[in-house]
Parts: C-alpha cells; sequence; structure tokens
C-alpha cells in the first residue's frame, strides 16, 4: 500500500502577496531637477509628462541661467518606482514646477506619506509654494538643497532662515543627478513620516 503524502506535499503553492505600496512627493520650483531625480533612483523607466517649451513660456517660465538650456517641462506629472525587500514598493510622483499647475497637486499629493522639496538656491522664492502646500496640509517633507555643479552656495542654517522652516523639519544637501543622494533623501522622508505617525 502506497503511503499517504505529508500535509506538506498536498499544501496548496504559496501565492506571492500584493505589495505594500508607499507614496511620496518630489516638489519644487521650476527646473529645480524633480525630473532628473526621480530618474537617478526609480527601478523602472520613469513616466514623464514633457512637452516642449515654445516661445509662449518666454517670460512666464524662468529658470534663472539654465532657461536657455531646458528644452522641455513637466506638465503633469513624473512617475518613478522603487521596489524595496519585503514587497515595499515606493512610489515617486513629481510635480510640475509652475505655479499654474497648482491646481493639480490635490490629486497628486493624496494618500502620499510625505515629500521631498527640492531647492535652487539661485530661485529660493519658487520653493515657497511647495513649503507652504506641506506645511499647510501638515504632510511631512524634508527640504533638499540641490547643488546642481557639486558646490554647496549657502549653509543649511541660511536656508533654514530664509525659507522661515521651523526645527522638526530635515534641511539637507543633495545632488539630484546621484542615486546615492536621492536614497538618503527618500530615507529622511520616511523616517520623518514613521516618526510622526509614533507621535499620534
Amino acid at each position: 500500500m502506497a503511503s499517504q503524502p505529508s500535509n506538506a506535499a498536498v499544501a496548496a503553492p504559496a501565492v506571492n502577496a500584493a505589495p505594500t505600496v508607499v507614496k511620496i512627493v518630489i516638489a519644487g520650483g521650476f527646473a529645480v531637477g524633480k525630473t532628473t531625480f526621480i530618474g537617478s533612483i526609480s527601478d523602472i523607466d520613469p513616466l514623464n509628462t514633457e512637452a516642449a517649451m515654445t516661445e509662449h513660456s518666454v517670460g512666464v517660465d524662468d529658470a534663472g541661467g539654465v532657461t536657455d538650456r531646458k528644452t522641455t517641462t513637466t506638465v503633469a506629472m513624473d512617475f518613478g518606482r522603487i521596489a524595496l525587500p519585503g514587497s515595499l514598493w515606493l512610489y515617486l510622483f513629481g510635480t510640475p514646477g509652475q505655479d499654474r499647475f497648482l491646481f493639480m497637486w490635490d490629486d497628486l499629493v493624496r494618500g502620499a506619506i510625505g515629500a521631498v522639496v527640492l531647492v535652487d538656491t539661485e530661485r529660493l522664492d519658487q520653493c515657497f509654494p511647495a513649503v507652504d502646500y506641506f506645511e499647510g496640509r501638515g504632510i511631512p517633507f524634508v527640504v533638499c538643497v540641490n547643488c546642481f555643479d557639486g558646490v554647496a552656495r549657502h549653509t543649511l542654517e541660511d536656508v533654514r532662515e530664509a525659507l522661515g522652516i521651523p526645527d522638526d523639519v530635515p534641511v539637507m544637501y543633495t545632488d539630484a543627478r546621484e542615486k546615492a543622494a536621492t536614497k538618503q533623501a527618500l530615507i529622511s522622508v520616511v523616517q520623518l513620516a514613521m516618526r510622526r505617525i509614533k507621535d499620534r
């Protein structure tokens, strides 16, 4: 008589559980590096909604000294994804930088645990809308000074003071082109969000 198979042998094959999804928003002014930030770390080819800049943007979209080198701009959002161990997926949503697209932010930010606000210290005023937005809605955020050429032109304390950012908001240097730098910024957002949850 053949032996009966063990319970382990007849158990149904394991089904892969759906991943846990965490959403982080990347915000900041026009041409501050949001698209580059997401592209530097995304596991997938990022989704970009880039449109060519035309003569209609002259005098409207101003990126200072880089304006003449910028030929496209985000008109809806950028999207990237990072797959982490333990079936955890990090979704990155980049906002359009121009003020005329602020009406889209509520949809892009819905469900986010936190945000990265990228700053160009040569155009500091352009990040005020993002800072005000996240402060007003109580969304945890970190401020990252994007060092375009690898040079920090201002101290972090000067940036904090100029933006009127409270001490509990992390301010750090980053380079949107470098994966290690963008990774550290995202880790800071997750850590901040976890602290906020524990303090509730």
